[in-house]
């Protein structure tokens, strides 16, 4: 498969808003939350992949992946759509912000509920942090942007010079607002109407506008952040049934990233601990790890 870019449990809700998609956070041992959905595509009009997942609060990489056979720019009219909207949560603090950058999703949990929000990250060698614990240092409305000098100096050779302050406004890539985690990296808007689900970034994680204006007015300062790079996530749910969620794993150099093709997984042993449980049907493991569709995927189903 090229890079080319139901059932909803007692315990999960589903609520689709402007600002995000909202769950309830179930159980502890338990981890698959919310409904897939469908879209088709108008018999009569025309669409995008981009289009469609703003609509559905999806990044282009997880309809990328959720609908692999059908073309980003032009779909067939008449198409039905998967929307990967039924997920599962990673393994990580149920606290505060984690940024899953394999994934391209940034989770917000707040009392018994988790918002989940489509991100853009780092392009290759750029790369957003992927293994850090940090906290929301402040938060501006309005924010600058003050490029590096490698950044200028990037630009420049394109043709397309910088200032050394870009300021607040609709054209700042920074969008209209930004939240600081650490020294060096942010969580902001973007000016663009692309590139949520791609690595597109310098390093900080890029959001709608209307995502990144919902997490700044409800996240304090000081609330904890983590970065984390899960491409595969799995879970045994307390009713037995083992789900696991494959996504493309981050390329690891730019040429990797070039070649555009599957990039290779490094199992930890905690992965491999999973796979190895009796219970799992292994040629359903293997094509989920082969698929990489960002969907959960039951791995025990002739337990039924």
């Amino acid at each position: 498969m090229p890079l080319k870019l139901f059932l909803i449990t007692a315990l999960c809700m589903l609520a689709m808003g402007a600002h995000a998609i909202t769950y309830e956070v179930p159980q502890p041992q338990d981890s698959v939350v919310g409904q897939e959905q469908s879209y088709e595509v108008s018999p009569t009009g025309t669409t995008t992949l981009e289009y469609v997942a703003a609509e559905f609060q999806q990044g282009l990489s997880n309809m990328i992946e959720a609908n692999p056979r059908v073309d980003p720019i032009v779909p067939y009219r008449g198409t039905r759509l998967i929307i990967p909207s039924r997920l599962i949560l990673p393994s990580s603090p149920r606290n505060g912000i984690v940024v899953n950058s394999p994934e391209m999703r940034l989770y917000y949990y707040h009392g018994s509920k988790v918002d989940v929000l489509p991100i853009g990250i780092g392009q290759p060698g750029k790369g957003t942090p992927t293994d850090w614990v940090t906290k929301v240092e402040r938060k501006k409305a309005g924010p600058t942007w003050t490029p590096t000098a490698n950044t200028r100096a990037e630009y420049a050779a394109m043709g397309e010079p910088l200032p050394a302050v870009v300021p607040a406004g609709p054209d700042n890539p920074m969008g209209l607002y930004a939240l600081y985690v650490g020294r060096l990296y942010a969580i902001h808007g973007t000016n663009a109407d692309f590139g949520i689900g791609l690595r597109v970034s310098h390093g900080c994680v890029r959001l709608r506008d209307d995502d990144i204006r919902y997490l700044f007015e409800q996240v304090p300062v000081g609330t904890r952040v983590q970065f984390i790079n899960q491409p595969i996530k799995y879970t045994v749910e307390a009713n037995g049934n083992i789900y696991i969620e494959v996504h493309q794993p981050l390329s690891r150099t730019v040429k990797d990233f070039e070649r555009m093709e599957d990039h290779s997984f490094s199992f930890t042993p905690r992965d491999r601990q999973f796979f190895a449980n009796p219970e799992i049907d292994q040629d359903l493991l293997a094509r989920a790890l082969d698929e990489r569709s960002g969907r959960p995927v039951l791995l025990n189903p002739a337990r039924f």
